[in-house]
């Protein structure tokens, strides 16, 4: 079961996958501001001058995201990765939820490893900024492994990693820290583009 797994998440036909996910990276290039709405979640973020890459097995094997780094103090609202627990360091945090305000964590939260969440935030300077948003697009991968190579490309979900910025999309947000934790969207969540619903549910409205 798990090989059956396995081989349907690497062996996709990438060329069309590219193809399929370079469409929705279009719409993040083109917008100046994006939004993730879902329970007790409603972040906005800028996308000004920033450009999405694409990857279609490239970068990781799984393939099967697009990304970018939101403008560092854009981050405003709050979110809950509450449908998976989040891994660091070999540590499980369950019920994360942060507020941001001026692009910065203001306040954050935790049901297990509360004071670990806080020790990792206050890594250092950058560890309370954005260095990444990706959305993930992989078929073939429709459930949480805690492996984090795997859950971001989850099909119908969008990861947020805080700490150091990419500096090939833009980012310039530096930290020790870049760690990715994955919002599940599948549920009634949706992304907005400049106010205009394009994805919901899991499902692009294109």
């Amino acid at each position: 079961e798990f090989s059956d797994f396995l081989y349907g998440a690497c062996l996709l036909d990438w060329d069309a996958e590219r193809e399929r996910m370079s469409r929705y990276a279009e719409l993040f290039d083109a917008a100046e501001e994006v939004r993730i709405v879902g329970v007790d979640t409603d972040l906005r973020l800028s996308l000004a001058g920033r450009e999405t890459l694409v990857d279609a097995g490239g970068s990781n094997m799984p393939g099967g995201e697009f990304y970018c780094c939101p403008v560092e103090d854009s981050a405003e609202g709050t979110i809950a990765f509450t449908e998976f627990p989040a891994v660091y360091a070999g540590r499980e945090m369950n019920g994360i939820r942060l507020r941001f305000e001026g692009g910065r964590v203001v306040d954050a939260s935790a049901d297990t490893n509360e004071d670990f969440l806080i020790e990792t935030l206050d890594s250092d300077e950058g560890a309370r900024r954005l260095g990444e948003l990706g959305i993930g697009c992989n078929p073939g991968i429709t459930r949480y492994m805690k492996n984090t190579l795997f859950d971001e490309k989850i099909d119908g979900t969008a990861h947020l990693a805080l700490g150091n910025g990419l500096p090939e999309v833009g980012g310039t947000n530096v930290s020790q820290l870049h760690w990715d934790i994955v919002k599940d969207l599948r549920e009634g969540g949706r992304i907005e583009l400049d106010g205009k619903v394009v994805q919901e549910s899991g499902r692009w409205l294109l």
